[in-house]
């Protein structure tokens, strides 16, 4: 049993640099109260929410067994290692994403309308319904110095269907039925949001040529704060400053090559080209914002609907909604399938950095229920039955892994796991969206 000895450190402590700026610090012993026992407090639960659209390739998602210690399915092979903290969820599907209107359209903007909310959209309207990671930041949002995280990596969208708002595809969190919240896509924007000051964009650059790093501005503010801590608090606090140096290294990179007089795509400065790059910039950002919490609760839109997006480091060279379409021929089956797991392989990236990232007497995996998935299955003919989902986390202890869990039907709505989620985070309600019950995690 181990208890904390020396001076309790407020777990709202703040390293103050030039100009203003802030950095947050992660979780540590001597944050406890004295007498605390480590082992025995828990931390907050975080909440993360993906969606990649365009469905998947249902025969190479789906594990051929069921339960414990199932077979993993190619597409999902990439996330073997993290099987203690893996929940494969089968036979859920969105019933309030079939329209009346039946428009390729309409399905594709209700696919990723619904997947959260498990609301139906209205046409000739910008309304839906609250989504599963809004609600949770009224309930336990408002704890946090930012509610919640909206990232995503793509601009908004180019044509939307007639009569369909672009806030469908465009959004992924509403924070209540006619406001839809727009992602950053911006690392650096994201960077700022996190240890910034909020000032304008000249006003941070001249920071930035006073200072090489925000760490060099609370240098001696952090000397002075290691020679108080404990052995494991000070390894803990070096691994946190190293990944926020690296981070911050990386996001000035993307802001110079992004700036630079070579003939590159136009893209706003400090978003990086590569989508592998700007994807793990991003998770890094989030998992920094959940290890200081910054936040809680985050959402990420991997693509928007009807992406065109080529990810040649996949080894596929089609884009990706037009091969979407694969019209049944095997050999466009296997790429897309090839494309799926190629995006599931970018979940296992994060999924390493969770476990890596000390929290509490566990990492933050341990500590969080991640919910990776889309609105659609076989996008072939858009249909919302079953849809792809696969959960990661051990929720601070309340989600048992290593399991396929089948509900039964592809019927059965998807808002019975978001309410399921939402219970395991402590957010006490008894419906949402379309629920019609719960699934046992």
């Amino acid at each position: 049993m181990h208890y904390i000895t020396k001076k309790h450190l407020s777990r709202r402590t703040l390293l103050r640099g030039f100009g203003g700026a802030a950095l947050a610090l992660p979780f540590l012993e001597s944050m406890l109260p004295a007498a605390t026992n480590v082992s025995g407090a828990a931390s907050r639960t975080r909440l993360g929410f993906y969606y990649v659209p365009h469905g998947a390739v249902m025969d190479k998602w789906t594990p051929a067994t069921d339960g414990t210690d199932f077979a993993m399915s190619p597409t999902l092979r990439s996330l073997e290692p993290y099987r203690p903290w893996l929940n494969v969820i089968s036979d859920m599907g969105l019933p309030l994403a079939y329209t009346e209107d039946g428009s390729a359209a309409a399905h594709h903007s209700s696919s990723c309308a619904t997947y959260l909310s498990g609301a139906a959209m209205h046409k000739n309207e910008n309304r839906l319904g609250i989504t599963i990671d809004q609600l949770a930041a009224r309930k336990i949002g408002q704890e946090t110095p930012l509610p919640s995280l909206e990232l995503g990596i793509e601009g908004s969208s180019a044509t939307c269907g007639e009569g369909w708002s672009c806030a469908y595809r465009d959004s992924l969190a509403w924070s209540d039925e006619h406001s839809p919240l727009p992602v950053e896509r911006n690392p650096q924007v994201v960077f700022e949001r996190l240890f910034g000051d909020g000032r304008d964009g000249n006003a941070r650059a001249a920071n930035r040529q006073q200072a090489a790093s925000i760490l060099d501005g609370v240098l001696e503010q952090t000397s002075s704060l290691q020679r108080n801590l404990p052995a494991a608090d000070r390894r803990r606090l070096d691994q946190y400053l190293t990944d926020v140096r690296e981070v911050e290294r990386r996001v000035a990179l993307a802001e110079q090559q992004a700036s630079s007089d070579l003939d590159l795509p136009p893209t706003p400065v400090g978003i990086p080209a590569d989508f592998e790059d700007h994807i793990k910039m991003l998770f890094d950002l989030q998992v920094l914002a959940w290890q200081t919490e910054m936040t809680r609760i985050s959402t990420l839109m991997v693509a928007v609907e009807i992406s065109n997006a080529i990810y040649p480091k996949s080894g596929v060279r089609e884009a990706f909604h037009p091969l979407s379409h694969h019209s049944n021929i095997q050999a466009n089956k296997d790429k897309l399938a090839q494309l799926n797991a190629y995006h599931v392989s970018m979940f296992a990236y994060l999924l390493e950095k969770m476990k890596s990232t000390p929290d509490g007497d566990g990492s933050l995996l341990d500590n969080s229920i991640l919910m990776w998935g889309s609105g659609m299955g076989d996008s072939n003919v858009h249909n919302h039955d079953p849809v792809p989902i696969v959960m990661a986390g051990g929720g601070s202890g309340s989600i048992k892994g290593n399991r396929h869990i089948r509900s039964g039907s592809g019927k059965r709505p998807l808002s019975n796991l978001l309410l399921t989620i939402l219970q395991k985070a402590n957010v006490n309600v008894d419906k949402f969206g379309d629920s019609t019950g719960t699934v046992d995690l």
